[in-house]
């Protein structure tokens, strides 16, 4: 492994594109920790010390995904959440949208047409939560009075819609960047390092009540744990590299004078062929009405309060609604990815067959009752491991670790997993093509050469 890293970091151009891609995480943090102008931040900070434990966990379970900048009210407060929900929203649309869907299928040009969609929906939902957060803070100053320096005014409330959205749309940018001249998907790797660069807090307060002989925590209870989190770490990597291989068998072909022989491959398709794009998008939704009910705490008391019971992390509506988008959009991406009409008219074409199927139409069925099946499995496999924080705290009584639960298990740990094993691949690819030896078992056969026929 040693002499991997070594060899990654003595080729020029990867070594670039990772020192790149950690200055821009590094960009990430420093904005983070920039609060937004006329917030006293000590006073912010001693009043969400006095509120700890208070609804669950929600505050605590938002700032997770913000990589701790919500609560300090940073730049990135909203982290790049709002980009997330405004792909979703493109991409729901783009189903029923006529005009969409042709534009998707205009290649190159298309796709840049989307993704300007996407931003103008980006600022718009900035825009709207960032005037969401400062009803929100306002309603804190009245609780606590000196959260805003200079009383709340207009000037304060457009400055910070202005600071908060310009903010996101920056960041948004940069994953952007990050995807381009990096390693790794940009937007995936900003989520990835915020939720990291909680895990030393979380870890030293666990450890503290650990040692402390009048905790509440013994030994046998953190053994149990720990064994708990390895598991859902094996888990996480079979979700994410587990495959239904389906046999496939080429004909003989007659090329001029020469007989290319029948070849057997597969196709394999991923047992969670979504990756963790589910649990992103399931956490984001279930988060807005969340954060909207939050910034109506001072207006709506009784609305809010019934919104975030409801919704907060580990009650029984928040863990129903969380499985029920995982499988749904489990099942939406994997749809993206794997059409089985065009897989069926592929095989046809190329003379390939599904050993005891018929070309055409029953392989097409075949193939949608496979998908359909391994998703199933997949999807409610996923959203098993992303409530499984949640239930930890429920059996065991955490509810003061709830930090520490969701860092390290769920939601956070399939997006951790999922993130490093994804850019570990990239990173192998590179390696690969310029003739080093990878992380990947050398056992393995290579993809290019699986797909390659014999020919005698």
């Amino acid at each position: 492994m040693m002499k991997v890293l070594l060899t990654v970091l003595r080729i020029p151009d990867l070594r670039k594109k990772i020192m790149f891609t950690l200055l821009m995480i590094i960009v990430f943090r420093i904005g983070a920790h920039i609060t937004v102008p006329g917030i006293n931040f000590q006073v912010l900070e001693d009043y969400f010390k006095q509120a700890a434990g208070g609804a669950k966990g929600l505050t605590d379970y938002i700032d997770l995904f913000a990589g701790g900048a919500f609560k300090r009210l940073s730049l990135f407060a909203l982290g790049i959440m709002p980009y997330i929900s405004a792909s979703i929203i493109m991409q729901l649309l783009m189903v029923v949208v006529p005009n969409l869907q042709r534009l998707a299928k205009e290649g190159e040009y298309g796709r840049r047409k989307i993704n300007q969609y996407t931003r103008y929906g980006t600022v718009v939902l900035c825009a709207l939560q960032s005037y969401g957060i400062t009803v929100y803070i306002s309603s804190l100053n009245v609780q606590m009075p000196g959260i805003i320096e200079g009383g709340d005014s207009l000037g304060f409330v457009l400055l910070t819609i202005l600071t908060i959205t310009t903010g996101t749309i920056f960041l948004m940018w940069l994953g952007e960047l990050m995807t381009e001249r990096g390693i790794g998907n940009g937007v995936s790797l900003l989520i990835f390092a915020g939720i990291i660069s909680g895990a030393p807090s979380a870890v030293a307060t666990f450890w503290a009540d650990v040692q402390n002989p009048t905790g509440t925590l013994d030994m046998l209870l953190v053994l149990i744990l720990i064994v708990i989190f390895v598991i859902m770490i094996g888990l996480s990597i079979i979700l994410s590299e587990g495959q239904r291989k389906i046999p496939l068998n080429y004909g003989k072909k007659i090329v001029g004078r020469k007989i290319y022989q029948g070849t057997s491959q597969v196709l394999p398709i991923k047992v969670n062929a979504a990756n963790v794009m589910p649990i992103i998008f399931a956490s984001s939704l279930l988060l807005f009405p969340s954060q909207i009910a939050s910034y109506l705490e001072g207006s709506y008391p009784g609305f809010s309060a019934a919104i975030q019971a409801y919704l907060a992390p580990g009650s029984l509506v928040q863990m129903f609604l969380y499985i029920v988008l995982i499988v749904f959009f489990a099942y939406f991406y994997t749809a993206i990815q794997y059409n089985p009409k065009d897989l069926a008219e592929a095989l046809k074409k190329n003379g390939g067959f599904i050993p005891g199927v018929r070309p055409g139409s029953e392989t097409e069925e075949y193939i949608e009752y496979v998908l359909n099946r391994i998703t199933l499995a997949g999807a409610l496999f996923l959203a098993f491991i992303a409530i499984a924080p949640d239930l930890i705290i429920n059996i065991w009584d955490l509810q003061k670790y709830s930090n520490m639960a969701y860092l390290f298990g769920g939601t956070s740990l399939l997006i951790t997993v999922g993130v490093t094993l994804d850019t570990l691949k990239q990173i192998h690819s590179q390696l690969v093509m310029r003739n080093y030896e990878g992380f990947l078992d050398k056992s393995r056969r290579s993809p290019i050469k699986a797909r390659v026929g014999i020919v005698r």
